[in-house]
């Protein structure tokens, strides 16, 4: 199934028949990061691209930012993408950089794996996240940058991916696929107004990253497609990813910061990240998870204005004793969800181990979670909230959320499930478990709020 700008559409008369306001916005960019101009701006038809969807462009992208690098200290450079399908393997920007595509233009990722090179595991993880070993680099990749802009006139990045999920489910890839793009050790970045469509595995990965900015943008894949997750940020800190529409075989937003013992010797948390205005799509997975890979911590999570449709879940927290860690400080406001099989989940028991290496007992502190302001509709179960039983998971507090069971709810299935967690509810419906203690309403009630946040740090 291919999926496209008709989708979305679609999703914007579903939105208003179920009553959810829709708002278009003009594209804004954002205080702090360098403007789009840039002192040399090129075209990739200058280094010999050429746009017929059949020819390998990946040397023309390669000569073009090669070049553009010689501006990284003299204003910057600029590459233009033209109108035209682009074919092309991996490749690396530069420093004080813009990519930018026309409406028209399509970069095509090779669906010959030969043109994504093999690169180290991360170390936060010490292994690929499919296979052990060496991974395939993604199809647009940054390492140790400073001032890096991806966006266009929403033009589309296509990994064609269908051959590397055949070959995923097949089980004959020997080594973890690429994503879309992956920017490592990286500060100022900006990716907006662009289309993101079918890519191996996980679209946007910033890892070890910080002070970043995803506007604008709509990622589509396949409901079926393998971890194709739509914006994972990775062990960064002060990310902000606004009105953003996602449709996804995996999560939507996931938040990780490292895998079992090789995140927690990494030690760098995923904090200080800000989503609002975000449209998700995902029947498989959740519209917003933090984990399951969070040894190094995530803390300080902010959403707001949220809208999940036909998914399996609105929020969940997944993590496993052998991961250590923590997830805390977690902040939910304003959420509408329709059609969904669960509201709420925490899991403590997802397992999945890179090796058998981990320690079991360490284990993860989850605590101080925050959801006010909810409304879910044709929801088949309320929440599961699974802890665990040497670390119950604390400070939870849900208020003022209205959930509508659907006729698909099973009449003898409880509408919360409950156990290892401790908390506090208000204006709850229906009622939760009696391990959310129901606060009486005697005035105001409010959950904890988070402090100032300014999403973007100098």
């Amino acid at each position: 199934m291919v999926l496209n700008r008709t989708h979305v559409l679609l999703l914007l008369g579903i939105l208003i028949l179920h009553g959810i306001k829709v708002e278009c916005r003009l594209p804004t960019f954002f205080p702090g990061l360098t403007p789009l101009s840039r002192a040399k701006v090129v075209s990739i038809t200058d280094f010999g691209g050429v746009g017929d969807g059949k020819t390998l462009n990946t040397a023309a992208f390669k000569k073009a930012i090669a070049f553009l690098s010689g501006f990284s200290k003299k204003g910057g450079g600029q590459l233009d993408i033209p109108a035209g399908r682009w074919l092309t393997g991996s490749f690396n920007l530069t420093n004080h950089f813009t990519l930018y595509l026309d409406n028209k233009a399509i970069i095509l990722g090779s669906q010959n794996l030969k043109d994504w090179p093999l690169i180290p595991p991360l170390p936060s993880y010490g292994r690929g996240r499919d296979a052990p070993g060496p991974r395939y680099s993604s199809l647009i990749n940054g390492y140790n940058l400073t001032d890096v802009v991806i966006t266009g006139e929403n033009g589309t990045i296509n990994g064609q991916g269908a051959i590397w999920w055949q070959k995923f489910h097949q089980k004959v890839l020997k080594n973890t696929r690429g994503y879309l793009v992956e920017l490592q050790h990286s500060n100022e970045i900006e990716i907006s107004n662009l289309t993101f469509i079918n890519s191996p595995s996980w679209n946007l990965h910033p890892v070890y990253s910080s002070n970043i900015i995803i506007s604008y943008v709509t990622i589509l894949a396949p409901l079926d497609s393998p971890n194709t997750d739509g914006i994972d940020p990775d062990s960064c800190s002060h990310v902000h990813i606004e009105d953003c529409y996602i449709v996804s075989g995996d999560d939507i937003i996931a938040i990780k910061s490292g895998w079992d013992q090789y995140g927690i010797s990494y030690g760098k948390p995923s904090q200080h990240i800000f989503i609002r205005r975000l449209v998700g799509i995902s029947p498989t997975s959740a519209v917003i998870a933090l984990g399951s890979e969070m040894s190094g911590g995530i803390q300080d999570v902010r959403a707001e204005d949220i809208h999940a449709i036909n998914s399996e879940t609105g929020i969940r927290i997944k993590t496993s004793p052998g991961r250590g860690g923590f997830v805390r400080d977690i902040f939910v406001n304003r959420m509408t969800m329709v059609n969904m099989k669960w509201a709420f989940t925490m899991t403590g028991s997802y397992g999945s181990h890179p090796d058998n290496k981990f320690n079991p007992n360490a284990l993860p502190v989850v605590e101080r979670i925050s959801y006010s302001n909810i409304v879910a509709r044709n929801v088949s179960v309320a929440g599961d909230l699974e802890g665990i039983a040497k670390a119950p998971f604390k400070n939870i507090c849900i208020r003022n959320v209205t959930i509508n069971l659907g006729t698909w709810a099973k009449s003898k299935t409880l509408p919360w499930n409950c156990t290892y967690i401790q908390g506090l509810s208000n204006a709850v419906s229906p009622q939760p478990c009696t391990l959310l203690k129901k606060i009486p309403a005697k005035g105001p009630v409010s959950c904890p709020s988070p402090r100032n946040f300014t999403p973007h740090k100098k």
